[in-house]
């Protein structure tokens, strides 16, 4: 049931358009959709196949605290915008890039992540195309599946036995965002991993 990018036609496009990306200099990749589609899969392949970083906007959730009614009304309102775009967007031209992410298992801050200087720059899971952060990606991708199937790869995640949760909870406000900010008529490619 896992995604296997480079099944699908427009990975080789993809991967055209980052090496002819990254042959100019840094070049950086904003992946986005809806939960269960394959961003955090798609990411992890292109670095491995092209060379690259990436940046997981999961680490970016809102801490208990910040968690208000008020807040979660906001299209993509759940992702600490403001952490995530001082602690990466902005530095995203540093050369070494480090942030401490928010682990929703333990609800705390974990150890920091370091990421070494690269050309290609990946970041990549829902709410990393808000209007917010602005156009600081030189590409941005859209990946989507139809709900059975996206319902059918959260269930089979390790420790994601609450599918229900996500059905009645995470996809409304995620659907919520993906239209109010129209993410993927603002996309450049996008990705249907439905099988």
């Amino acid at each position: 049931m896992a995604v296997q990018p480079e099944q699908f036609a427009e990975y080789e496009e993809l991967c055209r358009k980052i090496e002819a990306g990254t042959a100019a200099g840094r070049y950086i990749v904003a992946i986005d959709g809806r939960c269960g589609a394959g961003k955090s899969t798609l990411a992890q392949q292109l670095a491995r196949d092209l060379g690259g970083r990436v940046v997981c906007a999961d680490d970016f959730f809102l801490r208990p605290e910040q968690r208000t009614p008020e807040r979660l009304a906001e299209p993509g309102g759940n992702l600490d915008r403001e952490r995530m775009k001082s602690e990466v967007i902005d530095r995203l031209s540093a050369d070494a890039l480090s942030y401490t992410p928010f682990d929703c298992g333990v609800m705390d801050f974990g150890s920091p992540v370091e990421l070494p200087p690269a050309r290609l720059t990946i970041v990549e899971g829902a709410y990393s195309l808000h209007p917010y952060f602005g156009e600081y990606y030189d590409l941005a991708v859209f990946v989507t599946a139809d709900l059975e199937t996206r319902l059918a790869r959260i269930g089979a995640r390790p420790g994601h036995n609450n599918v229900e949760m996500f059905r009645k909870r995470w996809i409304p406000m995620e659907e919520r965002y993906l239209s109010a900010c129209e993410v993927e008529a603002r996309s450049n490619l996008v990705i249907d991993t439905t099988k």
